[in-house]
């Protein structure tokens, strides 16, 4: 790759990452943008391949295809210069601005500024409970879901376990739960629909 090119995934990357405002689906546009449009790099129908790819792996998506662009553009140095460029300029700025929080921590006004977020994200975690709550009342009846929120509560607040493998447990049990689950005769229908 010459260094046209790394200066285009620089410029293009840092672009994205500086301007994308709330998240992955607002950050699609500005790639698709830099790298179907601006840069053709790629064209539309494998921006979306590359979208849909990006959609079914684990993590932030920004990231995953400011990673596949370098690479497409540079194997493995590409792919790194497009994830740091993308992220950096805004860790960067995270670090800055915590630094400028810390130090005003005992202002009155940002005391207030965080008193007035916390029943925000009271609310959204609250609403975030209840839609787990509700997902695994269908998933596993009223007495499993209590179990196992009983369970979880005692491996969190009484044994201390870390959280990552409270969920990793929970995980396991899960796949071979849904092994074990009998196949009910709507998925049987389905199977058969599907395979005629």
């Amino acid at each position: 790759m010459t260094t046209r090119y790394y200066k285009e995934l620089l410029i293009a990357m840092m672009r994205t990452g500086i301007l994308g405002f709330g998240g992955g689906p607002s950050v699609i546009p500005l790639i698709r943008y830099e790298a179907v449009t601006k840069y053709q790099w790629l064209d539309d129908s494998e921006f979306g391949e590359i979208l849909a790819l990006a959609n079914t792996l684990p993590g932030p998506i920004a990231p995953k295809m400011a990673a596949y662009l370098g690479y497409r553009l540079n194997k493995t140095m590409g792919a790194i210069v497009g994830v740091l460029a993308h992220i950096l300029p805004t860790s960067l700025a995270m670090i800055a601005l915590l630094g400028f929080l810390f130090k005003l921590q005992h202002s009155p006004v940002v005391a207030g500024m965080i008193s007035a977020v916390r029943p925000v994200v009271a609310v959204m975690l609250g609403q975030m409970a209840y839609e787990f709550a509700s997902k695994s009342v269908k998933g596993l009846g009223k007495l499993g879901a209590f179990i196992f929120g009983a369970i979880a509560f005692i491996l969190l607040s009484v044994v201390y376990i870390h959280p990552g493998i409270v969920v990793a447990l929970f995980l396991l049990y899960g796949a071979f739960h849904f092994k074990m689950k009998p196949v009910s005769n709507k998925d049987t229908d389905a199977r058969k629909g599907a395979s005629v």
